[in-house]
């Protein structure tokens, strides 16, 4: 049995018996590498701290860090607060300010299920208190929390960055306008099921002028994150490794000093809880990296390429449609990061050929895989919402779900064909 044949007949078997993508990805590495009979196995093992050893994936367990904090101090609560005072109470004025509310808080973390976590701890009984069906609460609160991976900083972004060579600061200027896009045309969804099941809160008391000025004062400290992390980056002040650890600090600051909700005795367990996480998604990425040495040796990715390229020809309408359906398959049972360490080197040759944009592609797949986030079997913002509320994810997985659904695969086709606003920031100062 060849190597390749072993290398995805394991990788399918262990997925489907339910096993953790990590050892998944590394297990398959190591049998193929056994069965090729062609190299030691202490490879894998080599490529799993050669593949770690990158200054730029030191921002991923960062941001990891700086969401963790924005969590637990404060920041979740004056952002929802702040959205509240904006929205009014309009139909389905809850929903649209956990949609708004999710968009502000990825903006600050870079990951999704933080945001989902975040956000839903507080909107959830808040939508259940208010009479919402449980159904609309919880679709609103997982298909939402995905844009914490497209608005900037975005860990995905920074894996991909990573797998391509591309600017992991210029692909962050270019989800800035997708994610505001994506979070609009959720908002919408959210108002129009709003306003057909008349959800106005009949005893919301409105805000005075000083209340309304408390909660804009409240959430400066908040929103003024993104633009210290982003200005630094774009302004060459710091690099986007160097900018997560400024996230850090920025929240250590704003939690322990300006909003007072993070305590000294707790920081010892949330740094716990965020480096579990980190050697999480790290180790996940580690099996990635040793899955796609393996790969690149069985010169997979060029018969991928060269298979693709039958397929769709000289037309890269086909070929972005192709593409779009092969990720949308991924991200529903693969990891997002995963994904990308593995997916992204292996369209390299094609891309190349049809003379695709990296940033424009890289804000492509991490849309596609983002959309993975809500989409069964894996979809973790679905498990998030379901422990964070008690209800059973099948719960999540209704009429409102789907469409939060078909409205991200409308963004998503529109982004695909029309470049425009994904290059527009990124040609405007001068990088692409």
């Amino acid at each position: 049995m060849s190597a390749t044949a072993v290398l995805f007949s394991t990788l399918a078997i262990l997925l489907i018996i339910g096993m953790p993508m990590a050892y998944a990805l590394s297990g398959a590495a190591l049998l193929a590498v056994i069965a090729g009979g062609q190299i030691t196995p202490m490879v894998v093992t080599q490529r799993f701290f050669t593949g770690m050893d990158s200054f730029t994936l030191m921002a991923i367990p960062f941001f990891i860090i700086a969401g963790v904090i924005m969590q637990n101090g404060g920041v979740s609560k004056r952002l929802v607060n702040l959205c509240n005072v904006l929205i009014g109470n309009i139909p389905g004025s809850l929903a649209i300010v956990t949609v708004l509310a999710s968009g502000f808080f990825g903006a600050l973390t870079g990951t999704s299920t933080a945001t989902v976590a975040a956000v839903g701890g507080i909107m959830i009984p808040a939508m259940l208190k208010a009479k919402y069906d449980d159904r609309l609460a919880l679709a609103t609160t997982a298909s939402a929390g995905y844009v914490g991976i497209i608005i900037p900083p975005s860990i995905v972004m920074i894996t991909y960055g990573l797998a391509t060579g591309t600017s992991v600061g210029t692909l962050f200027m270019a989800g800035i306008i997708p994610g505001i896009i994506l979070v609009i045309a959720m908002a919408f969804v959210a108002y129009i099921n709003g306003k057909k099941k008349n959800l106005i809160d009949p005893d919301r008391i409105e805000p005075t002028p000083r209340e309304k000025l408390r909660a804009v004062w409240e959430a400066i400290p908040a929103i003024l994150m993104p633009f210290i992390i982003l200005g630094g980056i774009y302004g060459g002040v710091f690099t986007p490794t160097e900018a997560a650890a400024v996230a850090i600090l920025y929240g250590l600051i704003v939690g322990l000093l300006f909003y007072r909700e993070l305590k000294i005795q707790t920081l010892f367990s949330l740094f716990l809880t965020a480096g579990t996480n980190s050697a999480k998604v790290m180790f996940i990425l580690a099996g990635a990296m040793s899955l796609g040495f393996i790969m690149t040796r069985e010169m997979i990715p060029v018969w991928i390429a060269q298979t693709i390229l039958s397929i769709s020809g000289d037309s890269v309408i086909v070929f972005l449609l192709l593409v779009n359906i092969m990720l949308l398959l991924i991200g529903s049972f693969m990891e997002a990061n995963a994904a990308v360490m593995i997916i992204a080197p292996v369209l390299l040759p094609v891309l190349n050929h049809f003379n695709i944009n990296m940033v424009h592609f890289g804000i492509i797949m991490t849309v596609n895989l983002a959309i993975g986030m809500i989409t069964p079997p894996i979809g973790m913002n679905l498990v998030v919402a379901s422990s964070i509320s008690g209800k059973p994810v099948e719960r999540i997985l209704n009429k409102y779900f789907l469409y939060y659904l078909l409205v991200s695969l409308v963004v998503l086709f529109i982004l695909t064909y029309w470049a425009a606003p994904v290059m527009f920031l990124p040609e405007l100062l001068g990088r692409r």
